[in-house]
């Protein structure tokens, strides 16, 4: 347990400086925890928390070169026992399984009170591979009757690469495969999606949660 003498030592991740300053701000008012590094970015991020190796981690999900996902696997596969908060105004289902098969310890919507952040990660501190998230319990029940349109894992693969900008001859080349057949995986997704233009599809797969960031291009 942390103690003014021992405190819960935190670094925080977001690109906007109001979020940062506002997050430090609500962790700095408990007298038991200290701020020891913040992050706009995932490069700086892992930088800060090399340095410092705090006690937690406090993390958005959407950040200018990737997400906090990528955070937390990376840290996840270097350290067990670093508590890892995933901090979103993403909540929907798919976001929180991937949270937690990344292995997060907790996943908060930013619309939750700033005392409800600094609590998961202090859960998160104390018991970090074990997955505190208030919407779990009801996403399980979602999952269990999904009647969203299944993808394959191939076609998982595309959209992913859709979002990321990629044009037909591009992800032919990531995924070694025949731009026709490329064609033919994206003609199925958009038949999948009930969108008729690459727009359309990435607009409802952000909707109903298939996927969580889309690169402006």
């Amino acid at each position: 347990m942390s103690d003014e003498s021992n405190p819960l030592r935190v670094v925080l991740v977001d690109d906007h400086e109001l979020i940062r300053t506002g997050l430090s701000r609500a962790f700095e008012r408990e007298s038991d925890v200290s701020v020891v590094g913040v992050a706009a970015s995932v490069g700086q991020a892992l930088k800060v928390i090399s340095e410092q190796m705090p006690d937690a981690v406090v993390t958005d999900l959407q950040l200018p070169d990737g997400t906090g996902l990528d955070i937390v696997k990376t840290i996840r596969q270097q350290n067990d026992r670093m508590g890892l908060v995933v901090l979103t105004m993403h909540s929907g289902d798919d976001h929180i399984f991937a949270a937690m098969e990344a292995g997060a310890s907790a996943f908060v919507g930013k619309d939750a009170p700033s005392r409800e952040v600094v609590s998961a990660a202090r859960h998160a501190a104390i018991s970090p591979r074990t997955f505190l998230c208030s919407g779990l319990v009801g996403a399980m029940m979602r999952r269990a009757n999904d009647d969203r349109p299944k993808l394959s894992e191939r076609e998982k693969e595309v959209l992913d690469l859709l979002a990321e900008g990629l044009g037909t001859a591009q992800i032919a080349g990531q995924l070694y495969m025949s731009e026709s057949t490329v064609k033919t995986h994206i003609a199925k997704l958009y038949q999948k999606l009930g969108a008729t233009n690459r727009a359309q599809a990435l607009v409802t797969a952000m909707r109903i949660g298939l996927l969580s960031t889309v690169k402006p291009t």
